[in-house]
């Protein structure tokens, strides 16, 4: 296990140019800590490494990936790994997070990652539905809101703002979606991942006309969403999350 610092050369899974690196915060019995250690290790191989993570209470480590494409992380990623934590009696809570790494070169350039941010802040309720979850460490801060058009430009933009944001735009290759709870369900992060290409990918060919008629709408995303089998974990998550929420208004 690497400490919190540690930054390797990364290694790119399957064809870009839009890769995704996974943050998965775990909590870890301290009487299962090499256990847990060994099992992450062993079924991550090449594709990651583990991480010291002091503010996982009361211990726990970090599961960081090595750059993949959605489509590789969907069949190559060891999902089976989140069971045997599981069994191994780790744990997720709201105070542990999911964090999504966005290659900056899979954004057609600074227009396209500002139609990204906006999606994003304009639905900050819906996304904090999908992320279960709103932090003190992934808040949708107004100032970058406002900032949103300058910030895509690039990151030394970011000078002066916090990267404990809904997006952290301060490192130089990556974009950073840090709003989720982290899970040891392989759908909700499947989802997250889901969540992050696919909003990518809907905002990249966005028009004004297209805009103003609605197009960072929710709605109009998750319409987007339905017609899209590859985002299936995203809209399955979406449906069941609705559900709940339905049946949580009913009852008050």
């Amino acid at each position: 296990m690497w400490n919190y610092t540690y930054r390797p050369d990364p290694i790119f899974h399957g064809t870009g140019p839009l890769f995704l690196g996974l943050e998965l915060e775990i909590i870890v019995p301290e009487d299962r800590f090499d256990d847990a250690i060994a099992t992450a290790t062993d079924a991550l191989g090449s594709l990651g490494y583990l991480k010291r993570d002091s503010s996982i209470r009361p211990s726990g480590f970090e599961i960081v990936s090595h750059p993949m494409t959605y489509q590789y992380a969907l069949t190559e990623f060891p999902w089976q790994l989140l069971d045997d934590l599981a069994r191994l009696g780790c744990e997720t809570d709201t105070g542990v997070g999911l964090h999504v790494h966005a290659s900056r070169a899979g954004f057609t350039g600074p227009a396209h990652i500002f139609r990204w941010m906006k999606l994003v802040y304009r639905n900050q309720d819906q996304v904090s539905m999908l992320a279960r979850r709103t932090s003190h460490y992934a808040p949708f801060e107004p100032a970058t809101r406002a900032r949103a058009k300058h910030l895509a430009k690039g990151c030394r933009n970011a000078v002066g703002l916090p990267r404990y944001q809904a997006i952290n735009p301060h490192p130089r290759d990556t974009l950073e979606l840090r709003v989720f709870a982290s899970s040891l369900e392989t759908r909700a992060v499947q989802a997250a991942l889901a969540f992050t290409e696919a909003s990518i990918r809907y905002t990249a060919d966005l028009t004004i006309p297209q805009i103003l008629a609605g197009g960072w709408d929710w709605e109009r995303f998750t319409d987007w969403l339905t017609h899209r089998l590859e985002y299936a974990p995203l809209v399955a998550e979406l449906a069941d999350l609705t559900r709940e929420e339905g049946a949580l208004l009913c009852a008050s």
